[in-house]
C-alpha cells in the first residue's frame, strides 16, 4: 500500500520552483525511494491535488513531466502507475555463441533463461552504406549493402534495435542474407556453412541521447540515454558485417566474461 513520504511545504527551498515541478520532484523522490514497490498505482489526481494544495491542472502537469521521463505511465480510466524498470543483463561475450541449438545469437536463449518472453520483428533492405558502416566494412561510401534490421522486445517492452549491414560481395556469395525474415540458424552460422567463417570481432561501446526515431521505437521518455554497441565481425582476411545495436539505457546492463573465471562465485 502506498505510504506518503512527504508533503510539499511552502517554506522549503524547492518552493522557488514552479508548483508542478514541486509535485513532480516530490513524487520522483518517492518512486526512487521505493514507496510504490508493492503497489505501483499512484493516488488519483484529486488526492494529489489535496495533498499538494494545488489545482488539478498543476498536478496533471507534474504527472505529465514524470510520464515524459519514463517513470510513470498513464492509462485511460486507470490513472497513473509507476513504470516497471526491471533491468535485463546481457552477456555480450556469448551473444553469438554457435553452441546454442537453434539460433546463432543468444537473444532468445538469454531472455528465455531469465524467465522472460522474447519477441522480435524484422525488415530487410538494400541500402547504400552510411559513412560509419562503410569505414568499418572497408567499402566505398554509398556502395550497396544489405541491412537486416531487427526490433527486439523483452516481455512486450521495446528492448533494442539491431541494424546489421553486409557488403555487396558477401550478398553475392550468400544470397539468403537479402531474403526477408529471420534466418533460423542465425546469420553467423549460415555464413560459416557457406565458407565465410567469422573468427573474430571488434566491439565499440558508446552512449548518447536518442534520436527522435530511436526514442519512438524504444518508447523512451525524455532524459533517458541510449547505449550503442557496434560490433564489426571479421573473417580471416576482411570484415564481413557491421552490427549496430541500440539499447534503452535505463533497462539494460552489459557484461563480458574474459579469461578463466573459476574463482568467481556464482552468486557474485
Amino acid at each position: 500500500m502506498y505510504q506518503q513520504v512527504a508533503r510539499v511545504r511552502h517554506d522549503e527551498p524547492m518552493s522557488k520552483q514552479p508548483k508542478y515541478r514541486q509535485v513532480a520532484d516530490a513524487l520522483r523522490r518517492e518512486i526512487v525511494n521505493g514507496a510504490f514497490d508493492h503497489d505501483r498505482r499512484l493516488p488519483s489526481e484529486s488526492e494529489l491535488s489535496a495533498r499538494f494544495e494545488a489545482s488539478r491542472n498543476t498536478v496533471r502537469s507534474g504527472l505529465a513531466l514524470l510520464v515524459s521521463e519514463g517513470l510513470i505511465t498513464s492509462s485511460q480510466g486507470l490513472g497513473y502507475e509507476v513504470r516497471s524498470h526491471e533491468v535485463f543483463k546481457l552477456n555480450a561475450s556469448r551473444f553469438e555463441n554457435l553452441n546454442f541449438p537453434h539460433n546463432g545469437d543468444a537473444y532468445n536463449t538469454d531472455v528465455t533463461n531469465a524467465g522472460r518472453r522474447p519477441h522480435q520483428t524484422f525488415r530487410v533492405e538494400m541500402l547504400p552504406a552510411p559513412e560509419e558502416v562503410a569505414e568499418r566494412l572497408r567499402v566505398e561510401l554509398g556502395s550497396k549493402t544489405v541491412l537486416r534490421f531487427c526490433h527486439r522486445y523483452v516481455d512486450d517492452v521495446p528492448w533494442s534495435t539491431q541494424a546489421t549491414y553486409y557488403p555487396a560481395w558477401l550478398i553475392e556469395e550468400s544470397p539468403r542474407l537479402a531474403e526477408p525474415g529471420d534466418i533460423e540458424e542465425g546469420t553467423t552460422r549460415y555464413l560459416a556453412a557457406r565458407g565465410v567463417e567469422q573468427i573474430g570481432y571488434f566491439d565499440e561501446i558508446a552512449t548518447r541521447m536518442p534520436t527522435p526515431e530511436e526514442a519512438r521505437l524504444l518508447e523512451m521518455g525524455a532524459g533517458v540515454p541510449v547505449l550503442l554497441w557496434t560490433r564489426t565481425g571479421y573473417s580471416a582476411d576482411r570484415p564481413i558485417r557491421c552490427t549496430i545495436t541500440t539499447f534503452r539505457g535505463d533497462l539494460n546492463q552489459m557484461n563480458y566474461e574474459i579469461g578463466d573465471l573459476a574463482g568467481r562465485s556464482e552468486n557474485t
